[in-house]
């Protein structure tokens, strides 16, 4: 997929399920609205409004990443070889991992507890998307590569170091 095309089918994916996730979800629950739960809760609401803007930088990073890859995280238009750059580095789930961020950071700035419960719900279901499709998929469509990723990539807790092509390689010589 060219790069242009990738592009728009990454900003309409962002859109649709980000939006609809984040946004329009928590809005529909009713959780869209603020609280001051406790005193001085003006700081857990600036310490949310940190967390949305923190996990909005993996995340668009991502995407970037996946466009510089020729496609879009959209399971339908996919790159051509596995994404292990960027945050993909960190963690092997950086979109989901900044989306609970930011869900997160959303239960704070608006001090919903009923938020917290959707970040768990959401995550829940996150978790089964991963375990039981997107890896299967990933190791029937990139087999070793991904296996070997998988075994130094944690899948929800991000690195202290950024993981390298290099440790596939010397691990792989070891065997």
């Amino acid at each position: 997929m060219r790069r242009s095309a990738a592009a728009v089918v990454s900003v309409a994916w962002f859109v649709l399920v980000g939006g609809t996730f984040a946004c329009l979800f928590p809005y529909l629950l009713n959780e869209w609205h603020f609280h001051r739960p406790l005193p001085y809760w003006a700081v857990a609401q600036a310490a949310g409004g940190l967390l949305i803007c923190a996990g909005l930088v993996p995340l668009a990073q991502s995407f970037v990443e996946f466009i510089k890859a020729g496609g879009s995280p959209m399971p339908l238009a996919s790159p051509p070889h596995l994404v292990v750059s960027g945050f993909y580095r960190y963690v092997r789930n950086p979109i989901y991992v900044a989306f609970l961020v930011i869900l997160v950071g959303e239960a704070l700035l608006f001090g919903s507890s009923g938020l917290l419960q959707y970040t768990a719900v959401a995550w829940c279901i996150g978790a089964g998307a991963v375990r039981w499709y997107e890896e299967p998929t990933l190791v029937r469509r990139f087999g070793a590569d991904y296996q070997g990723y998988r075994r130094a990539v944690h899948a929800w807790l991000p690195r202290l170091h950024p993981w390298s092509q290099a440790e596939l390689t010397t691990s792989a010589d070891g065997d």
